[in-house]
């Protein structure tokens, strides 16, 4: 299945672009899954296992902050078009809705002094304090700020730290069991390595903004391993049975619309990628900073799911980012000529 896709994975660790990878593909009611490389290159060198468990990054924001934000709506507890200020008073701006915020079209900005270096309570003061730019709701920014804002609304209507409303409310009911926010550091995929700072970052969240806020934090900070996006992915193509789930495929489906309001390419949290095929269809996708991305094809009910630590031992590795683009590009290809 896919074998120029899985030839460029392959390449990826033999040309030491990241230490290892472990990647699955679904099609259909196939799943095809592999993992080879190694899971650290320092202070030790050692072969990456099954079962590891990845810092996802800002994957947590489609997984997991997303999907509650959603439910929420179902149930009637907010509308995506709900101003923040009706949640957080101290939020300046009544024109930016939560909306703004999914779709990266809030424009915010605002530079914070020393913000890696802040406890949790001058963190949040000072992000709550950041203002609009010239692009707001007519451009497309990327941001961790719109969605640990996000995170925040999710306590103010829960009463709970917001990485606890996510495990009870989005994580136990999909059946991602071993998918946690804290979790047993033997069990982890290294993110880096960084032996003047935090040395090696091991089971403990990589994201500067997250570790601060720690179970306050939305934008980052949940470890999983492939079992279970593998759960998740099943959950979102309509092919996984679930008691209780926290969205309807009604809210599903309609994932796949551009939501900015001037064609900008973002759904409600998700990035949309375009299919190369006649029709054009619409593909929902999310990267996250330590090295993984997932894509989902709801209309041909495929998916393609993929973990590394590009940033081991050391950040930024740009060189990945345009191998990943390709690898993207080679997958599409492929899944269009089935």
């Amino acid at each position: 299945m896919y074998d120029k896709t899985q030839a460029e994975l392959a390449a990826l660790v033999t040309d030491g672009v990241v230490p290892g990878v472990h990647y699955a593909f679904i099609n259909g009611q196939t799943t095809e899954e592999h993992y080879f490389g190694y899971s650290e290159l320092k202070p030790d060198k050692k072969l990456l296992k099954a079962n590891q468990l990845y810092d996802l990054a800002s994957l947590t924001k489609v997984i997991a902050t997303t999907t509650l934000i959603l439910e929420l709506q179902e149930a009637g507890r907010l509308s995506v078009n709900d101003p923040l200020q009706w949640y957080l008073p101290s939020f300046q701006d009544s024109r930016v809705t939560l909306r703004h915020f999914l779709t990266h079209t809030s424009g915010i900005s605002g530079y914070i002094p020393h913000r890696n270096s802040l406890s949790a309570a001058k963190l949040i003061y000072s992000l709550l304090g950041l203002t609009t730019s010239a692009g707001f709701g007519r451009e497309v920014k990327y941001s961790d700020t719109g969605l640990i804002y996000c995170g925040w609304v999710i306590e103010r209507l829960l009463h709970l730290p917001v990485q606890d409303a996510l495990t009870r409310y989005v994580l136990r009911p999909l059946g991602m069991l071993n998918s946690t926010f804290t979790p047993e550091k033997k069990l982890c995929v290294p993110a880096s390595y960084e032996p003047g700072g935090r040395g090696l970052i091991q089971g403990v969240v990589h994201d500067p903004k997250a570790h601060i806020l720690g179970k306050h934090c939305g934008s980052a900070g949940l470890f999983a391993p492939m079992s279970d996006l593998l759960l998740f992915a099943r959950f979102m193509l309509g092919d996984a049975v679930v008691s209780r789930p926290p969205i309807s495929r009604t809210t599903i489906n309609s994932l796949y619309h551009d939501y900015t309001g001037f064609s900008g390419g973002r759904s409600l949290g998700w990035d949309l990628k375009i299919s190369p095929e006649a029709d054009q269809h619409k593909l929902l996708f999310h990267t996250g900073y330590v090295g993984s991305f997932i894509l989902l094809d709801g209309k041909k009910d495929t998916a393609f799911i993929f973990l590394s630590n590009r940033i081991h031992p050391v950040a930024p590795n740009e060189a990945y980012l345009a191998k990943r683009d390709h690898l993207i590009a080679t997958y599409l290809a492929e899944k269009a000529q089935e």
